[in-house]
């Protein structure tokens, strides 16, 4: 491949890619994890952050280390095998990639009915956001699925229409970011409210048992917001002088994403107090500040969110090909068929399509079951504690953090050629880093955790009876 892009352009790829829907709905989360607590709230923003640059300055060494490779899997092919890569193609197949493509649907259906109930207060048949009706109502379930759906046609008959509309959209996405961020900061702190400074008194220590806790809490759903770096590291091949230039690359976009999303998040708190924060997400914020414009301003995140969930499902739909290529998972004949019309793996799109519509009427039960601060639709009924219910939007990605680790371990011990920092500093501080995530994890979701495990288990046994052994 030509090594077409320089420095600037690896790190407008980075930001772009990662920056995405999680800082919208997730800021919203972390409030109410942290009981209102704006410090320990900025504090998980940095910490999830400094994960991610730690995970992507290991995985760099790699990306120019296996400059012919491009992807995750080849990774762990390379480092750790490849029945280890298979799986770890298995889980993006099965349960990561369709998991978060589902709960993009619901954030978009979600952040699309903010708009239309702020805009016509009256629309017939739509219940107002005040009772819910645009995180659990039935209107907010039909425009998911309707979401997912179009999302999956776009991709399947025309994909360089859904490769438009994902540039289209990374362009929309910083406008509702970069207006809050700023804007929300200068009024939070010259308007004769002093909203921010307000906001930076309420202590909420006590959220979720006590700090520690809340900010184990708070990490979690940064990984979310924080995901979507792993694909960066696939453009060393495109990339001039990529042995420098990537790690440079990542270290500044890294920077700059986490900039973002703590800019952003001040500049929410500024617009609103803490309690209309945690109780009606940013939204709130835009229009005190931007009065209609802050409702158009909602609109821009909904087509953000709708080109984030266009890039997931653009993997979803191919992830079953994937593994095919390799003569691997089950029927590769069937779903490693190319349409010569379309160019579109046909097959794998709609085993796709149908994984995603299933963790995605999931993560909307789940909802509805009370497991996701704030948006509990049977508070206080028995349905609240039923069990066999965890965060989907989550846990499947902090268990993607975990299986990084074998890959770095294997690379500290396989790759004797490479200079200290590179085989042992780097990937020992993104050890730390997944380390790090697991255990809030264990402590944040307590039986969250056991009931996913149960899932997670039955998913890679599956995915073992399956296993094909062929050879390319």
């Amino acid at each position: 491949m030509q090594r077409k892009y320089g420095l600037f352009t690896a790190i407008c790829l980075i930001v772009g890619t990662v920056v995405g829907s999680g800082v919208f709905f997730k800021a919203q989360n972390i409030l109410n994890a942290t009981g209102g607590n704006l410090g320990l709230g900025v504090l998980a923003w940095l910490l999830g952050g400094c994960i991610m640059i730690f995970c992507i300055l290991a995985f760099s060494s790699m990306a120019q280390k296996y400059e012919k490779v491009n992807g995750l899997v080849d990774y762990a092919e390379a480092a750790v095998g490849p029945r280890y890569a298979y799986f770890m193609g298995w889980f993006s197949a099965v349960i990561y990639l369709p998991a978060m493509t589902g709960v993009l649907a619901w954030v978009s259906a979600r952040y699309t009915l903010e708009f239309v109930t702020n805009t016509w207060p009256g629309f017939p048949m739509l219940i107002p956001a005040a009772e819910g009706g645009c995180i659990v109502g039935p209107e907010c379930m039909a425009l998911t699925l309707l979401y997912l759906v179009a999302s999956y046609v776009m991709n399947a008959l025309s994909p360089k229409l859904a490769g438009k509309f994902q540039t289209s959209t990374t362009v929309i996405k910083f406008i509702p970011l970069t207006l809050m961020a700023v804007v929300g900061i200068i009024v939070g702190l010259v308007a004769p409210a002093h909203q921010l400074t307000e906001n930076f008194q309420v202590v909420g220590a006590a959220a979720n048992g006590g700090g520690g806790k809340a900010l184990l809490t708070a990490v979690c759903a940064t990984a979310f917001a924080y995901e979507g770096w792993i694909v960066t590291t696939s453009i060393n091949a495109e990339l001039k002088d990529s042995k420098k230039n990537l790690p440079r690359a990542l270290i500044i976009g890294g920077i700059i994403i986490a900039a973002i999303y703590i800019l952003y998040y001040l500049g929410v708190a500024g617009g609103a107090s803490v309690e209309d924060l945690m109780a009606k997400g940013a939204p709130t914020a835009f229009t005190n500040i931007f009065g209609k414009l802050g409702n158009i301003l909602t609109l821009f995140v909904a087509v953000s969110c709708l080109g984030t969930l266009n890039g997931l499902m653009m993997g979803s739909t191919r992830a079953m090909y994937a593994l095919s290529a390799r003569k691997q998972g089950p029927k590769p004949e069937l779903f490693g068929q190319v349409d010569p019309t379309s160019n579109m793996t046909t097959n794998s799109a709609v085993a796709g399509l149908l994984v995603c519509a299933l963790w995605g009427v999931y993560f909307y039960v789940a909802n509805l079951f009370g497991t996701m601060g704030g948006m509990v639709a049977f508070k206080g009924t028995a349905l609240q504690s039923v069990a066999f219910a965890f965060d989907s939007s989550e846990i499947p990605i902090i268990t993607m953090y975990a299986m990084y680790i074998p890959i770095f371990i294997n690379w500290i011990r396989k790759e004797k050629d490479e200079s200290p920092v590179r085989r042992f500093v780097l990937p020992i501080l993104a050890i730390v880093a997944c380390c790090f995530i697991v255990y809030a994890c264990i402590v944040s979701k307590k039986m969250e955790n056991f009931w996913y495990i149960i899932v997670f288990a039955a998913i890679m046994g599956l995915g073992a009876l399956l296993k094909n052994s062929k050879k390319k």
